[in-house]
Parts: structure tokens; sequence; C-alpha cells
């Protein structure tokens, strides 16, 4: 339905979540360690999700140097900012709230505008880094192969000149109003790491593996993707 760059893909798979979790871990220090050597800066996009809310409250036990990350998100609900249901207030509470991160240096998606205004918000604090790629994006897999808040049946953003942040008005899932960055500026990306877990996923997995238009193939970076994902999701 919507094309971009072709996707380059590398599964991995892990004997369950928890060891999945680790490989993570390590993938995301490493990261960091590496852009910081390299430029000065970690510049991160945090997913929502089960599992990378465990991997954020992993992380706040680790030594980094938090005072050079810089945080994004990927989408977010149009929801009040202290609603649970947020993914930035999921991980201020998993991660960001425990660990030295300036809080100038964490982009909130402001949601609470609405999805609208909210979009038009947040590219324009991406322009202050317009030019620069993500060092590290971070995203899950929904059960229908959607990916941040790009869902099927919606404009994912996929081919250039797209914008970096779309207002999503009929999501799927509740709520229906949501901000997304675009399948084009995710993909504005050194490493894309995608964390896949649950039996639920299945589906989506074999619909990816078989070449589908789903919203996860639109993550088309240069360096492809790295897919972490339960053994057992991929075994037919």
């Amino acid at each position: 339905m919507q094309s971009g760059n072709k996707q380059i893909v590398r599964w991995h798979g892990f004997a369950d979540a928890q060891a999945l979790r680790q490989a993570a871990l390590r993938r995301v220090l490493s990261a960091a360690a590496e852009s910081i050597q390299a430029r000065g800066a970690f510049h991160v996009v945090l997913a929502g999700g089960n599992t990378p809310r465990a991997l954020y409250a992993d992380l706040r036990g680790e030594k980094a140097d938090w005072s050079a990350w810089h945080v994004w998100f990927g989408d977010e609900r149009c929801l009040p900012p202290d609603d649970s249901e947020r993914n930035s207030y999921m991980a201020a509470e998993a991660l960001l709230d425990h660990v030295p991160i300036p809080k100038s240096q964490i982009h909130v998606i402001p949601g609470e505008l609405g999805a609208g205004r909210a979009a038009v918000a947040y590219a324009g604090a991406l322009r202050a880094v317009s030019a620069r790629d993500f060092d590290l994006v971070l995203l899950g897999l929904g059960e229908d192969g959607h990916t941040a808040s790009l869902f099927p049946g919606n404009e994912w953003g996929a081919i250039a000149g797209s914008p970096d942040a779309l207002a999503v008005l009929n999501a799927a899932k509740p709520p229906p109003e949501r901000v997304s960055l675009s399948a084009a500026r995710l993909s504005r990306a050194r490493q894309v790491l995608f964390l896949v877990t649950g039996e639920s996923k299945r589906d989506a997995v074999v619909a990816w593996r078989a070449g589908q238009s789903i919203p996860a193939a639109a993550i088309a970076p240069a360096s492809g993707v790295d897919v972490l994902i339960e053994a057992a999701l991929l075994q037919s």
C-alpha cells in the first residue's frame, strides 16, 4: 500500500523474553557508549509496551553517561500527561525519573493538545535535530503488524518528504487519537531494534516474514533493522 526503501531484516531468536531483554540491554548500552564517544550525544527513540517497560527498568540499574542522552518517543496517546496509559508516563516511571538525564533532553510528545496540534508541536521539536539521524530507535510489533502508532489502513508516512510526525485520528486500538513519528523519520536512524515477544504476535511475524505490506515493514533504514524475537515465534 505504501512504499519506501526496501527493508533489510536480521532476525535474532532467543529462548525467552528474559534472554531477549538481556540482549536488548547490551545493545542499548553499547549504542549509547559508541554514539557518545563518536558524536558527544546519544539520541534514542523509546517505544511503549510491556517488553520495553521491563527493559527500561533494567537500564536504570546500569552505569551510563546519562547526561549525554537525548530521549524521544516513537508515539504517544492523546491523554492527559499524568495518565498511566501514556508512553511518557510509563517511561518516566520505569526509567527516566530514576536517572540523571537533563529534563531539557527528554522530549515528550504533548498528546494532551490533541493529535493535530501535538503532531505539529513535535515536528517543530524535531526540527532542532532535523539534520541528525537518531542513534537508536526502539520499536515493538502489534498483533496487526502495527509499530509505533502506524496502523494498517492508515497513513504511515513512508515515502521521502513525509512529515516527521503524524496525527492519528482513528487508531485501531483505544484511544483513537494519537501522534506517531512517521515511517520515514523512524527510518532515519543508525540502528533500529524491534523487540517482539508473546504468542499473540505470531500472525504478524508470519506476515512480516512473508513480505506482506504491514507497518513494521515500512521502517527501512539504510543499515537495516534487527528484530530481537522469542525463537518460538519463528517456528511455523
